[in-house]
């Protein structure tokens, strides 16, 4: 049987975890320290145009601004004299001007979150698009006669004019009294938001100044997992604390009360994650090498332009021959390589390596494995063929932040690259840039700031040359063992004649050692800076109850995939198809 565990007994973490049997499905953790803003709706005001990017930049009341395309624009916010279709962004968008903007793409690194103005609403069983007329239709993981059906029942909603509904595979075997329901409340929700957007209350002055605010804050981590993870095959959501369990009652009661008895409080005293034996599992999401069952492996890189996944035979030796061991290993890992891009949430372009194998057929049975297993993910994912070089492409849609993201931090030593440059290569190096400061005109002193290993092997293997380099340019070297910095840091200063002149008292060299910055850690200076905001609508309670109608068991219908992300990914995959 499948379950569904929440753990929150940390303060600083809640993990969600689809188990079946004793094997972890999927993975979803989220921390307390990183704000994740995705599907925020926010009042934005644009700040800058760029014409040569065919984009806007908005503020939407964060530190940094969003990232607006053009073709994300709705032509509701087009001047009045500007034409749809061939108008520019600096003729239909001005600076100043307020929009309804939705959080599509969280910020990565130095990019700014990407933003949309084609809004979407998830709820259990649709998403409301409120301001595409277009963009409607069934979710494309559903397929055959299914499809079929959930588009008749689709048709039959009474969708107000100008918006469109997506219909999510939680909705399959639903009743039209249910959808209906829903598209209710999300239309409740939209008025709503609609309603505080255009809130044009004056300020002390007397005057209404445009400014940015969060509107609608993305549902907690708890109601999203329940309304886009669960399925009929899952018979138990198991709750390790007192408030987690609350609020998903809660929310069952309201969306699906005839599906709450699914819901149970653990008192146990084995830790929930121990108890069905999945924290080892979750660690090796962590892990750069992870295991196969007949004794391959599996190693997973990271590079700035796409994640790399390596398949080794290791010591797998069962098959009769290297061709059925290579395709033994190849269909373990398709298998394992599908489930740590759920549990890590890979996104982008990957690339895997598997071992090479003579027959095409063999070939055709590891992708066709590798597309199986790709089936149960939420994510939107496109795989190409093994080319002749071993390689599979695959593209995976990027649904939040990956798990090396949002727990690791890069190397402040390394860098991230996982290498460090060797002592007497860094000596080498610094004794090059020392004689290239040295050379140049008016200087009087260079020092160097150098870990002790490498101070060690200049002052020792190359003092001779360091001192014909004084004698020859007539520059004083000093060169500072500084317990503070490791290969491959250092630091080198130069110093002029007047600056030495103008030196009341010239420390000794042990006096000069310089203790470096600690680096403050990730999002600590942001949040020194600026508090979380506050959204204006919150806790929309449906005008209906929902209708109680039984859970279809999961043997009476063939199980179906997960429910599509909560968008808006969603709305972007209906608008391209």
């Amino acid at each position: 049987m499948k379950r569904m565990l929440f753990n929150a007994t940390q303060q600083e973490e809640l993990r969600v975890a689809i188990v079946d049997g004793q094997k972890l499905v999927d993975l979803d953790i989220e921390s307390a320290s990183r704000e994740q803003r995705k599907s925020n709706i926010y009042k934005g005001v644009i700040t800058r145009i760029e014409p040569s990017l065919e984009a806007a930049f908005v503020d939407y009341g964060e530190e940094r601004h969003g990232f607006l395309p053009f073709k994300e624009v709705a032509r509701s916010y087009f001047r009045p004299d500007a034409e749809p279709g061939r108008a520019r962004i600096q003729d239909a968008l001005s600076e100043g001007q307020e929009l309804i903007v939705q959080v599509e793409k969280d910020e990565r690194g130095n990019k700014g979150a990407a933003l949309t103005t084609f809004l979407s609403l998830a709820g259990r069983y649709l998403v409301l698009m409120p301001n595409n007329p277009r963009g409607g239709g069934v979710s494309r993981r559903v397929e055959g006669e299914e499809r079929n059906e959930l588009r008749d029942t689709v048709e039959q909603l009474q969708v107000p004019e100008g918006m469109s509904v997506i219909a999510r595979t939680a909705a399959i075997g639903r009743s039209l009294e249910e959808l209906q329901w829903d598209l209710s409340y999300l239309l409740q929700l939209w008025h709503a938001i609609e309603t505080a957007a255009g809130d044009r209350t004056p300020g002390a002055d007397g005057k209404y100044v445009a400014r940015p605010f969060l509107i609608y804050l993305e549902s907690s981590l708890v109601i999203r997992a329940i309304r886009d993870y669960l399925q009929p095959d899952i018979g138990e959501i198991l709750i390790d604390t007192q408030d987690i369990y609350d609020q998903a009652c809660a929310f069952m009661q309201t969306v699906m009360p005839a599906s709450v008895n699914k819901v149970k409080l653990y008192r146990d005293d084995v830790p929930l994650f121990s108890r069905f034996q999945i924290e080892h599992q979750i660690e090796s999401a962590y892990a750069r090498h992870v295991n196969l069952p007949s004794g391959g492996a599996v190693v997973i890189d990271h590079t700035e332009a796409l994640v790399s996944i390596d398949v080794n035979s290791a010591r797998a030796t069962k098959g009769h021959d290297i061709e059925e061991t290579a395709l033994r290993t190849n269909l373990e890992a398709a298998d394992e390589i599908a489930r740590q891009l759920r549990l890590r949430d890979l996104g982008g372009l990957i690339v895997i390596d598997f071992i090479d194998m003579e027959a095409q057929r063999n070939q055709r049975d590891v992708e066709n494995r590798f597309r199986d297993a790709l089936r149960f993910d939420r994510a939107r994912v496109q795989t190409g063929k093994i080319s002749r070089f071993g390689l599979l492409e695959l593209s995976r849609q990027r649904l939040q932040p990956s798990l090396e993201e949002t727990a690791h931090t890069s190397c402040p030593r390394c860098g991230g690259t996982g290498f460090i440059r060797g002592t007497e290569s860094t000596a080498l190096h610094v004794l090059r840039i020392l004689q290239e400061e040295a050379m140049k005109e008016n200087t009087g002193a260079v020092h160097a700031q150098v870990p002790v290993d490498v101070a060690s092997f200049l002052l020792n293997e190359k003092r001779s040359e360091i001192q014909k380099l004084e004698a020859r340019l007539k520059v004083n070297i000093v060169l500072v063992p500084n317990l503070h910095l490791e290969t491959p840091h250092y630091k080198v200063a130069r110093l002029k004649h007047d600056e030495l002149n103008l030196m009341e008292h010239v420390p000794a060299s042990y006096e000069m050692v310089e203790r470096p910055e600690e680096p403050a850690a990730p999002g600590e200076e942001g949040e020194a800076k600026k508090e979380r905001q506050e959204a204006v609508v919150k806790a929309i309670v449906p005008a209906q109850p929902a209708p109680v109608v039984a859970e279809p068991r999961a043997e009476e219908r063939p199980a179906v995939q997960p429910a599509a992300p909560a968008l808006p990914a969603a709305a972007g995959a209906a608008r391209g198809g």
